[in-house]
């Protein structure tokens, strides 16, 4: 390789971690990581990188002695886009108040719909920008983010455009999902299909009009969306150029993942309670399991099974799943820990599905969650030694540095 000058470049790292085939990491010790521009040009040993690079005036350098260098983290399935709290609702939820009570009283994803309603498209981007920032600072460097707290035409464009508003003067990098189909809200309540009608021949086309969404997910379960609503929807939104995503068996095991299979999703997402089959069919058509650890934990439910998934030779990612309602977690090192904890996954295998398989689940996996030539230049540097101390200090934040698209984003 002919010498080049570089603009960014880490020297002396413990650990360069980037995950390789299959469930492996590749770890090289005293690493280095030459960048120019928003790529990577060269990584390796400390001492094979320096004789590659020409220094020059305006070179970023930063060592990394003692600590860990990874790919930025992806959190491939978030509801950030929203207006007002619940910590009302969860202090009753404690208090052994069921649900359907709280939602009687005014509470639970209605609450939140109806104060999203109401904000504006610079308020909601401004309560996203927020909630990035401090995404950005535990090392989150993509993330899909989803509507479906609007549950109306104007409203779900609103937050659509909230979305773009967002990506768009922040660093953290968003991939947008159309998910009108969350809910059902209460002036539907009485005309179920009257709703899913307006989702089908209103909210999608105005949605592919304005070109701001990728996917379409829809919450497919017992009491909001049917299997057969479901298919209707996504094959729709499919027809119109976005990308199917499924919300599929977290509450009963209603064959959320086989209608992933079958409509061609690019991720089914909960999954705790997918049924042997249900696996077997992602595992054919490719769809790739997104587990939400931080979900269950805020609920104290029922965990989904993904040592089965991977040793069906599932491609498992992580994500933090963060909402008002049932998990406001926004670090991705917290799921990596609860995924070690909960999932029975290893540290090896969380940081992959945090990383690569969390690209994958959102068609970023050529572009990011890799350390390799050629990549975008998203890159962590965290204050310990060893990866595997990410999930042991389960609760700390480890990140020092945060570099994305080849900058400085972030740096304590």
């Amino acid at each position: 390789m002919d010498m080049f000058t570089p603009d960014l470049l880490i020297l002396n790292a413990a650990q360069l971690v980037t995950p390789g085939k299959g469930w492996k990491l590749k770890v090289i010790k005293d690493g280095a990581v030459a960048v120019k521009g928003e790529k990577i040009a060269a990584l390796g040993k400390t001492d094979d990188v320096l004789p590659l690079v020409k220094k020059t005036t305006g070179l970023t350098v930063i060592d990394a002695a003692g600590k860990v260098v990874c790919p930025g983290y992806v959190d491939p399935h978030t509801h950030l886009v929203y207006a007002g709290s619940r910590a009302e609702e969860f202090a009753l939820r404690l208090q052994g108040m069921p649900y359907m009570e709280i939602a009687k009283r005014g509470g639970g994803i209605n609450s939140t719909v109806k104060a999203t309603r109401k904000a504006s498209v610079e308020d909601l981007a401004g309560f996203a920008r927020e909630r990035l920032a401090r995404m950005l600072g535990w090392g989150t460097t993509t993330a899909e983010v989803k509507t479906g707290y609007g549950l109306s035409t104007s409203s779900e464009m609103k937050m659509l455009q909230a979305i773009r508003l967002a990506a768009d003067s922040q660093p953290v990098e968003l991939v947008p999902t159309f998910m009108g189909a969350h809910e059902v809200p209460p002036d539907y309540r009485e005309r179920h299909q009257d709703y899913v009608d307006l989702v089908v021949d209103k909210m999608i086309p105005a949605a592919a009009k304005t070109s701001l969404a990728e996917f379409c997910d829809v919450f497919t379960e017992t009491g909001v969306f049917s299997i057969e609503e479901s298919r209707r929807i996504l094959l729709k939104a499919k027809q119109m150029g976005m990308l199917p995503k499924v919300h599929a068996d977290e509450i009963t095991p209603l064959g959320g993942a086989e209608l992933a299979a079958e409509v061609g999703a690019v991720s089914a997402d909960h999954l705790v309670y997918v049924s042997d089959s249900g696996i077997a069919a992602m595992k054919q058509t490719g769809v790739v399991p997104v587990l939400l650890p931080g979900t269950s934990f805020f609920l104290d439910s029922k965990y989904a099974p993904a040592r089965k998934m991977i040793e069906h030779g599932l491609p498992v990612a992580l994500a933090t799943d963060h909402n008002p309602g049932t998990c406001t977690i926004e670090g991705m090192p917290v799921i990596i820990g609860l995924a070690c904890l909960k999932l029975k996954m290893t540290p090896e295998e969380a940081l992959i599905a945090a990383t690569l398989n969390a690209a994958k689940a959102i068609r970023r996996d050529k572009l990011v969650g890799t350390l390799e030539p050629g990549k975008q230049a998203d890159i962590l540097i965290l204050k310990v030694p060893d990866y595997r101390e990410i999930p042991y200090h389960f609760g700390t934040n480890p990140v020092d540095t945060v570099v994305k698209k080849g900058k400085v984003a972030l740096s304590s």
